[in-house]
């Protein structure tokens, strides 16, 4: 699966669960160290984790792949899985408004995407 095929496939499984205010941003020509940030917005720290889990086990168990490494998740502010190619960021609505990762990566592109088109997670 093509990187960026890779973060369409984690803003779904975000959108699954409700994510607010998702957005893609092709960051290959601003940063060294991924192809693609998804950024995602949670109205509260349980929401938060629900999320980063379902996440990481979406994808190990769809499409066998590990995230090197899970971040922030104890505080429930602020979290961040990195699977190498893509890095997802998911944070609170207020420490998203405070961190502002869209603001600092103006100039990466945007990569289409519609929440609204994703169907619900069956429970």
């Amino acid at each position: 699966m093509e990187s960026k095929e890779f973060a369409l496939f984690i803003a779904e499984a975000l959108a699954e669960k409700k994510a607010e205010d998702l957005v893609i941003l092709e960051v290959t020509q601003v940063v060294g160290y991924t192809d693609f940030v998804v950024v995602a917005g949670a109205r509260n720290a349980r929401q938060l984790q629900a999320m980063i889990g379902y996440v990481e086990r979406h994808v190990r168990d769809t499409l066998g792949r590990q995230a090197y490494g899970v971040e922030g998740l104890g505080e429930g502010a602020w979290a961040l899985i990195d699977f190498g190619d893509v890095v997802v960021h998911v944070f609170r609505n207020e420490e998203r408004q405070f961190y502002d990762l869209e603001g600092l990566w103006t100039e990466a592109p945007r990569v289409p995407f519609d929440p609204d088109a994703v169907p619900a997670a069956a429970t």
